[in-house]
């Protein structure tokens, strides 16, 4: 039985991340603390995120992402059902382009 992550740590690890002063020390943090598949995985979910949201079909995000169909669905789902994170991210960064 998988254990329940622990609050505490959960906020001091969201609380780390807001302490990131620019694009260097990010790309360094997450490197430390990620596996390189745990990253990768990270960064294509992001990218599917991306494509959903400017209203690109599953087929294109396969071939541009190389993610499964499992994927896609499940990150068009938290677009959809979310908490909205993913959301507010996208949204912040179309308003800057």
């Amino acid at each position: 039985m998988a254990r329940r992550p622990n609050k505490r740590h959960g906020e001091a690890l969201y609380e780390a991340i807001m302490e990131l002063k620019d694009i260097d020390e990010c790309i360094r943090f997450f490197n430390d603390l990620c596996s390189i598949t745990e990253l990768s995985s990270i960064e294509q979910r992001f990218e599917v995120a991306r494509l959903l949201s400017e209203g690109q079909v599953y087929t294109d995000i396969m071939e541009r992402t190389g993610a499964s169909s499992a994927t896609i669905s499940r990150v068009n789902r938290v677009l959809n059902y979310g908490k909205d994170g993913l959301h507010d991210v996208l949204e912040r960064q179309k308003a800057k382009e």
